[in-house]
């Protein structure tokens, strides 16, 4: 038998899926650690604390599946974006990572556009502007505010090719999380050699950049004891999550796009060709499959609005579930339900931490907005669910408004394990909206770029076509359609409108 395995590095933890060559899930497990906020706006974690998991999970994984160690011909690694690991001249790490969800690097997002000539230039070169989240910024962070560090800085990865050099001893990463650094030339595929010199950063700092199914290195001896595999196990360049997960989801043909409600929201198109949004409003980044690109809108409390909603407003409908040995969402989405479409005039704005898709605002705070007696918790509940919706349905418009062909809509995350939310889906976004039989995100997407660069498939399209099928599909409503075309376009005016307000408000906080 042969057997890939998958290693997604979260936030919260690191996942391991074992699959076998027609996709058949063998095993998972996930192992936990924390995240660290040594200043407001600051998000950071130990290396260390991925390497144990890592280690960890991929040894569950063989014992619950009862996998001989042999059996493994391949491992795929995924994990969040645009994270810095900072890498002395003898490997180690020399401070704290800093994640994607870290916004300490406003004044170096400016340093670079600056430096690259304006914003339009800058997306000229690499596709995308300079946001807090990349890694570029993170790295002139260091430069500023900690040079004492910088000149120990000899090599910078993101946070799973960290595990790639724990696993293989090489320093390597692929075009999908590369991409996401703001140092890549997207179009061209390799380290933008221009920038970096405006930059004046050494192309050195970089590892090498492969496609997402090449092999990038072996197993050596000592990662083969920590994991219990023996030692030359192929490990493929593998993705960014979120180019994983649409591996995982199917997304690797024109027309296929996916909807993901987490805890972010991301929409996410496929694209044969380099398709960029001049005002930057979305990222184009090369996607997992050789020579494909993808445009993507992030959404930063898409579901997580919801599990806000149930921490703060839902302790009734957790103490209720918990008897009845269900999900309170279960109950919160059950009340929502009671609400008429639009919520009678009820909106809320889903920016609980700023927002990147279309506005690329920090200082964007959520609010709801049209309160009135009429107005109870079913409505509260349900004007969050569209408002989040709303929130993915503004990415889709500039999918639309770049010439992307929709033809169908695949639905994660959470969003798409309720009805009710799929159906909200299908009505807000005016198309009929689909989940899939594999529900397993990056980690599942990697192992078949695992299966793929070791020779099971030929090409990703392949593999997804193989392993990957449509489960349930959602028609829209189409009266419920036709109202919220008409309630959509508020939505986006009370963000116009209170912008300027924001960066008030922004301002009385931190001069508190």
């Amino acid at each position: 038998m042969s057997v890939y395995l998958g290693i997604d590095i979260g936030t919260s933890g690191t996942k391991t899926l074992a699959i076998r060559e027609d996709g058949t899930i063998l095993a998972a497990a996930t192992e936990e650690y924390p995240l660290s906020s040594p200043q407001p706006g600051w998000s950071e974690q130990d290396p260390a604390d991925w390497w144990r998991a890592s280690a960890e999970s991929v040894r569950k994984v063989l014992a619950k599946g009862g996998i001989a160690p042999t059996d493994v011909k391949g491992i795929g690694l995924s994990g969040q974006m645009h994270g810095s690991v900072f890498l002395d001249a003898a490997g180690n790490v020399i401070r704290p990572a800093l994640l994607w969800n870290d916004q300490r690097t406003a004044a170096e997002c400016a340093e670079i556009e600056e430096r690259a000539g304006g914003r339009s230039a800058l997306i000229e070169l690499v596709a995308n502007p300079a946001l807090t989240g990349f890694t570029a910024p993170k790295i002139l962070w260091l430069r500023n505010h900690e040079p004492q560090n910088f000149e120990r800085l000899r090599q910078v990865l993101l946070p799973k090719d960290y595990i790639r050099y724990r696993l293989t001893g090489e320093f390597a990463t692929e075009v999908s999380d590369a991409s996401g650094t703001l140092l890549l030339d997207v179009r061209n595929r390799c380290w933008s050699q221009t920038l970096l010199s405006k930059l004046q950063l050494d192309p050195a700092l970089l590892p090498k950049v492969y496609e997402s199914v090449e092999v990038s290195g072996t197993l050596n001896a000592t990662a083969a004891e920590a994991l219990g595999l023996p030692v030359g196990v192929p490990v493929v360049g593998g993705g960014g999550d979120q180019a994983a997960s649409a591996v995982g989801n199917g997304i690797v043909q024109r027309g296929a796009i996916s909807a993901t409600m987490g805890t972010s929201g991301v929409v996410f198109a496929h694209s044969d060709e380099v398709q960029i949004d001049p005002a930057g409003r979305v990222h184009t980044f090369c996607h997992a499959v050789p020579g494909k690109w993808h445009v993507m809108g992030c959404v930063l409390s898409a579901g997580g609005s919801f599990q806000w909603f149930r921490n703060q407003f839902g302790a009734e409908e957790v103490a209720a579930a918990r008897e009845q040995g269900i999900d309170p969402y279960e109950l919160l989405t059950a009340a929502a339900a009671t609400a008429p479409a639009g919520s009678e005039g009820l909106y809320f704005l889903p920016y609980l931490t700023g927002e990147r898709t279309p506005h690329a605002d920090p200082d964007a705070r959520a609010a709801w907005i049209g309160l009135s007696l009429r107005h109870g918790k079913p409505h509260l509940a349900r004007a969050v669910l569209e408002g989040a919706t709303y929130a993915m349905r503004d990415c889709l418009e500039i999918i639309r408004e770049m010439q992307i062909p929709i033809e169908e809509i695949r639905l994660s995350g959470g969003g798409a394990r309720s009805p009710f939310w799929r159906q909200l889906q299908a009505d807000i976004y005016g198309q009929q909206v689909v989940t899939i039989n594999a529900e397993e995100g990056p980690a599942y997407g990697v192992a078949l770029l695992a299966a793929t660069g070791t020779g099971a498939f030929a090409s990703v399209e392949e593999a997804c076509g193989a392993t990957i099928r449509v489960a349930t599909r959602t028609e829209i409503d189409a009266a419920r359609t036709a109202r919220y075309n008409q309630l959509y376009p508020m939505y986006g005016q009370l963000y116009r409108s209170l912008a300027g307000d924001f960066k008030e408000m922004a301002k009385l906080v931190r001069e508190k």
